[in-house]
């Protein structure tokens, strides 16, 4: 069973009398422990096929099963449920807590999906270490360089055991060097925990460390 199927996902956005279509028909799978990379420029709608996978952003029209339950029809109030359930998110620009540390950060998440205190702890030092901050693991956001942000939106997305870790271009905002590190340990760390992974980018320092990729322009896969 695939982990997410979307059929014909389509979005329109109206302005005044004019219809604009962010994404048209895209249809794509993503299998069990599959890295895929969704490519285009920027302005191609790659951000906005990301939100509905997520169930961030309803579609237009098409169908989106996760884990084989169809989710792209359910009302707003069963969607965040399905996100703490099936999804964890690596933004752009991080979206860290200010005023929280590296492991409240991580820590909020497994509070949220409804962990015992003593078992989020636990949960939360195992994946600051998996990312190599253990030692900054009260550090507050500001007090950390981009890519040790990068890498605490990783141990954030991955805390829970979600099926499928959706990330918007991950290495926007990084250096070359921190970029290179934080693609490598996110291939490293969800291929060897079996998770899928998406990743919308158009950075080709990635192309060594995924599976497939598919390319969207104007809205449409084109390969």
């Amino acid at each position: 069973m695939s982990v997410i199927e979307a059929e014909g996902l389509t979005k329109i956005y109206k302005e005044g009398r004019f219809e604009v279509p962010a994404v048209q028909e895209v249809t794509l799978a993503a299998e069990p422990g599959e890295v895929l990379a969704i490519l285009g420029p920027s302005g191609s709608g790659k951000t906005t096929l990301l939100s509905m996978l997520g169930c961030m952003l309803r579609p237009t029209s098409g169908t989106i099963k996760i884990h084989g339950e169809q989710v792209s029809d359910l009302d707003e109030r069963r969607l965040p449920a399905v996100r703490r359930r099936y999804v964890g998110f690596i933004f752009q620009s991080f979206n860290l807590f200010s005023a929280l540390s590296a492991a409240e950060n991580v820590e909020v998440v497994l509070q949220l999906k409804g962990h015992e205190r003593r078992a989020r702890r636990a949960e939360t030092f195992r994946l600051l270490e998996a990312v190599g901050l253990s030692d900054r693991a009260h550090f507050l956001p500001r007090d950390l360089s981009g890519g040790q942000r990068q890498r605490v939106s990783i141990a954030r997305a991955l805390a829970g055991d979600p099926l499928l870790i959706l990330a918007d271009e991950p290495t926007a905002n990084l250096d070359w060097k921190s970029g290179e590190q934080v693609i490598q340990m996110l291939h490293g760390i969800t291929r060897s925990e079996g998770r899928t992974v998406i990743i919308v980018t158009h950075d080709h320092r990635v192309m060594p460390y995924i599976d497939r990729s598919v390319r969207i322009e104007d809205g449409k896969l084109v390969a």
